[in-house]
Parts: structure tokens; sequence; C-alpha cells
């Protein structure tokens, strides 16, 4: 899979920024979802994981990560009130 990981990232750019273990993961994932939008005629299934991942790459390259310091994470079972 890293070849495909290594041909995704020319044509999704965004890629680039994720290290080469989450491109090989990305590019799975991504092959995943197409063949589940394919089978199912879902198309909003690839492209919810295609923005996922781009997002994701987008939190990468500006320097999050889940071991960035400085950020506060919240539990599943915490609630956050509405401002």
């Amino acid at each position: 899979m890293v070849e495909m990981g290594r041909a995704l990232s020319k044509a999704f750019p965004s890629m680039l920024a994720l290290s080469p273990a989450d491109r090989e993961s990305c590019a799975q994932d991504l092959v995943d979802a197409a063949r589940a939008s394919f089978a199912t005629d879902q198309p909003h299934l690839a492209i919810a994981e295609l923005t996922s991942w781009k997002e994701t790459a987008t939190a990468v390259a500006a320097g999050l990560s889940s071991g960035s310091a400085g950020l506060d994470w919240f539990d599943d079972d915490e609630t956050v009130e509405r401002p």
C-alpha cells in the first residue's frame, strides 16, 4: 500500500503533511470507502472519508497532534454547555 499512498499524494497533496504510516492508512481508508460507496451507491461515504483525512492533514500541518502540549481533550462522558 506504500505505492498507493505515494500515488494518492500526487492527486491529494495534503497527504504530504501526514507521516508515511498515516499516508498508508489514509490510502487504505480511501480505497475502502470508495469500494463501499460504489457498492452501495452512496458517494457521500468516500467524500466524508476524503474530507476527514484532508482535515487531519491540515491539523498536522498546523502543528496539532494528539501529543500536542497545551491541548485539553474532553472525555466522552463529559458534557459542555452551549455558550
